[in-house]
């Protein structure tokens, strides 16, 4: 069934960039899924720039058609969301790696509450060829391992590009990104804004194309592990900080007494002064995780924290000053002794 108005029950979105070996296959198999299920659906593409005439096989097809000038994955999936006509989304890539006919599992999930819905391609299965070993082996589990340290997320698959969503809920996460880190913003903001998340298997075919993936390893594999970094106030400063504070300070009072002597390398004055500095950097890297997570609330990247507002319902100007003349105090007394 197809939508026969501007309301209907789901949107199948599909980021398109030259995908003219493959776009027409992706949509029939959508359209076949719409139709065995009797599902009131539209099948929309986003042209991200395309050059081989993709838009107009995607409207041949019987796609709506929208075009996004802003190249990236990201922002054409953020123009695909905002124009969807779907109470739900499912969203996937358009070179024929992904099976748009077996979509069940998450509209399943979809109508059973879940607000995200994310595919797993290993535990679904991952077809020969079908991953280069570098992304199946060390890419993808240790990018999803950090998401799920960083932000306790459940979701084992932080980069599937299959996944369903209640349009709604995505739209007032108000995502940013535009490139391929767009996957891991959307994982992260639904985790930390306390959406309903849901995973299920999904598989992964080789894609159906005869040219290289627009995914580049090293350029995309940094620029998601930059996202979950900035993301993570604590993991990219405060913990650092802090171990390196405390690793100085102990240090230091290890050497206060008097010079050491380690397997007959002597430690004295130039190490102390190092263990000084080590405590004045992991001061100031604990400071900044505290700026950097007041900035990413006030900005909408995390979603206020009540510790974070008590803390700062208590400091200004006064309580600064005091904490300030205190240590200078401390650090005299100490010079004095």
């Amino acid at each position: 069934m197809e939508c026969g108005s501007d309301f209907c029950e789901l949107t199948i979105l599909m980021p398109c960039l030259d995908e003219g070996e493959t776009i027409a296959a992706c949509i029939a198999k959508a359209f076949a899924f719409l139709q065995r299920g009797r599902i009131d659906g539209e099948v929309l593409v986003v042209d991200n720039g395309s050059t081989d005439g993709s838009p107009d096989m995607a409207a041949r097809s019987g796609a709506r058609v929208i075009h996004e000038n802003r190249p990236g994955y990201g922002s054409a999936l953020r123009a695909g969301v905002a124009a969807a006509r779907g109470r739900y989304v499912i969203m996937g890539d358009a070179d024929d790696s992904y099976d748009f006919s077996a979509l069940d599992p998450f509209v399943a999930e979809l109508r059973a509450g879940a607000d995200l819905v994310v595919g797993n391609r290993f535990k679904g299965g991952i077809a020969p060829q079908a991953m280069p070993p570098l992304h199946r082996y060390l890419g993808n589990p240790v990018l999803s391992g950090i998401g799920r340290l960083f932000f306790r997320s459940p979701i084992g698959d932080f980069h599937c590009g299959l996944r369903g969503f209640r349009t709604e809920a995505v739209r007032a996460l108000g995502l940013t990104t535009e490139g391929m880190e767009f996957a891991s913003e959307m994982v992260v903001r639904a985790t930390v804004d306390g959406l309903r998340i849901a995973e299920v298997p999904a598989t992964l075919s080789p894609d159906g194309r005869n040219r290289p993936p627009h995914l580049r390893s090293f350029r995309d594999g940094w620029r998601h592990l930059r996202f979950l970094l900035l993301l993570s106030p604590r993991w990219l400063f405060l913990y650092p900080g802090a171990l390196l504070m405390l690793a100085g300070l102990g240090s230091m009072l290890w050497l206060l007494t008097g010079p050491r002597v380690i397997a007959g390398f002597g430690l004295g004055v130039n190490i102390f002064v190092y263990c000084v500095a080590a405590i004045v950097c992991g001061f100031q890297a604990v400071t900044f995780a505290i700026f950097a997570k007041i900035f990413a609330i006030n900005a909408r990247l995390l979603p206020p924290d009540a510790r974070m507002r008590s803390f700062t319902s208590l400091v200004n100007v006064e309580t600064g000053m005091a904490a300030g003349l205190l240590l200078f105090l401390a650090g005299l007394a100490g010079g004095a002794y």
